[in-house]
Parts: structure tokens; C-alpha cells; sequence
């Protein structure tokens, strides 16, 4: 089974402005709300490529029983614990100004409430994936990615982590399973900036060594480079198409790897439904259907 964790999810409320004015009142030419967060993202793609995953987190007030009642309605399992205070953030996502974005901050979570949690992952076992993605909120320790892949070191659980900087570094003692940096956050890591797949590979290469079993680096418009456990290398262009909304693409791709990976236990495939998950999710209003995937996976030589 796999299991997505969200520490912070959100009703994402996503707007469309013409002609936004500053101080003034501006009206909607088109609205959408969605069940939102990287893990969440990453089970609603999972579902759409019709595997089956379970998503975990926190939740709290009537925002989050709505974040719930969507997931459900969408089909995508879930067993958030609740927060007894505060309510679920809304982020509000203007799309048609540049991407602008304001996010709540979300419900305070309590340590007795992490334990809850921590309690749920120790019926993880051999076989069953988890992922882990984005920020850790205030209220929670600044190292429990560390702390969870501490705890399930030698269960055999397969851990995906998509996180930046020192959360991502201290991680990879525990051999994570495949982590994504984009270029920008794998720059970060080295204090260099990477704009080439072969400039990309080595860095992802030491990243490898210091435990990362496999490394995915995604490249926007350039495409990605993922370094396998197995020492291949591949790299792709990225698919031409017009960008209509990158909120997920990165996640997509995660989503796209592991169903590749399960399928068939072939990294060649996995990177091929990667690539083709990310850039489906990016030339779509919403995350990929299968359908939109597998066209663009047809078109792509890895």
C-alpha cells in the first residue's frame, strides 16, 4: 500500500482576476476549490493512474471536513487525524496574475497529535511505500522527516521524500527510496546554479552517495535527470505543449515514477511515466487523467 503524508493540507481556492486592481473590488471570471497539498496531490494522481494509496496528515474545523468529503468524492482514501482546534488552511491561488499566492497557516498540532500519527506509520511494513513532501508546520519539530525515517528504518518500507535544503540532507542516511529536487533546490544544496542535464548529474550523483538510493531532478521546461540506483542515467527534453498550470506538476511526476516502478520494477519506464505524468498535470487545468499521461507517454524516447 502506499501512504501519502500531508502535515498541512488546504482548500485550495483558485481564482481567475481580468484586469486585477489594487484596492479596488475585483470580481471572478472563473473559481475552483480543491483538496490541496503535495501528498494529497500525489494520492489524487495516484488514483487517476488507478492505483490505490491512503492519505494521512492532519485536519481540523469545517475546512477540514471538507478536504475530506472532496477526497471521497473524488475516490481517494484517507485517514487524517483530527485537530481539535483551529481550522484547515484555504489558500487562495490567483492564477491569471502571475501565479500570486496567499496561504493560511493552519491549525496548531499539538505533540500528543504527532504521536497519533508517528503510531499510524508503525503499521507500515515490507512492501508498503510512504511519501513525504513539503514543509514541516511551526508547531511540529523541524525534524520529523528525520524522526519518521528514523523510526521505520529496517522495516522495509520504500520512503519517497521531496523536501529542500537541510530537510532533504538530513534524510538520506536513511537511503530514501528516490527524492526530487528540482534544479533550483539542487542548487541550493551546493551553492551553484543549474541550467544543463550535465551540469545536474554529478551534483545528483553526490547526492547518491551521501545514501539517496534514486535521484530525480526536474528541469521545468528542460525536462528532468533521474540517476538510478542501478548507475543508469537518463535524461529527456520536455514534451512541447502549452503550460496551463504547474501547481503539481512536480508532484505528478513523483506519482508517475512509482506507478512506473511498480508496474514494473523498470526505471526506464518509471522516468518515462514520470516526465509524462509532470507534463500532463502542466498542460491541464487540473492533475492528469490517465488518458492525458499515456498520450504524452507515447510520444516521449527515454
Amino acid at each position: 500500500m502506499i501512504y501519502t503524508v500531508t502535515f498541512n493540507p488546504s482548500l485550495d481556492y483558485i481564482v481567475a482576476v481580468d484586469d486585477f486592481q489594487l484596492g479596488l473590488t475585483n470580481r471572478t471570471s472563473s473559481e475552483l476549490i480543491l483538496p490541496g497539498g503535495k501528498g494529497i496531490n500525489v494520492s489524487t494522481l495516484l488514483m487517476n493512474l488507478g492505483i490505490e494509496s491512503t492519505a494521512l496528515g492532519f485536519m481540523a474545523g469545517f475546512t477540514g471536513d471538507e478536504i475530506v468529503r472532496e477526497l471521497q468524492e473524488m475516490g481517494v482514501k484517507s485517514d487524517f487525524i483530527r485537530i481539535d482546534e483551529g481550522i484547515s488552511r484555504i489558500n487562495l491561488k490567483l492564477k491569471s496574475i502571475d501565479g500570486t499566492e496567499i496561504n493560511g497557516s493552519g491549525p496548531a498540532i499539538s505533540s500528543d497529535k504527532v504521536e497519533q500519527l508517528m503510531v499510524q506509520l508503525d503499521a507500515l511494513g515490507e512492501g508498503d511505500v510512504l511519501f513525504l513532501a513539503g514543509s514541516i508546520p511551526s508547531s511540529m519539530p523541524d525534524d520529523m522527516y528525520r524522526r519518521i525515517m528514523a523510526r521505520l528504518e529496517g522495516k522495509g518500507v520504500m520512503i519517497v521524500v521531496d523536501a529542500t535544503k537541510d530537510l532533504l540532507l538530513n534524510v538520506l542516511e536513511y537511503h530514501p527510496f528516490l527524492i526530487k529536487p528540482n534544479n533550483h533546490e539542487l542548487g541550493e544544496l551546493f551553492c551553484l546554479e543549474f541550467n544543463t542535464h550535465e551540469e545536474v548529474i554529478p551534483y545528483a550523483k553526490e547526492l547518491q552517495k551521501q545514501g539517496a538510493r534514486n535521484v530525480l531532478v526536474s528541469m521545468g521546461g528542460k525536462g528532468a535527470a533521474p540517476v538510478a540506483e542501478n548507475g543508469e542515467v537518463y535524461t529527456s527534453d520536455a514534451v512541447k505543449g502549452r503550460l496551463v498550470n504547474a501547481v503539481g506538476a512536480g508532484d505528478s511526476m513523483v506519482a508517475g515514477f512509482l506507478t512506473g516502478w511498480l508496474e514494473q520494477h523498470d526505471y526506464a519506464h518509471a522516468f518515462r511515466m514520470a516526465l509524462a505524468a509532470g507534463s500532463a498535470s502542466a498542460f491541464s487545468e487540473l492533475l492528469a487523467t490517465k488518458d492525458e499521461i499515456m498520450e504524452i507517454y507515447d510520444q516521449l524516447q527515454v
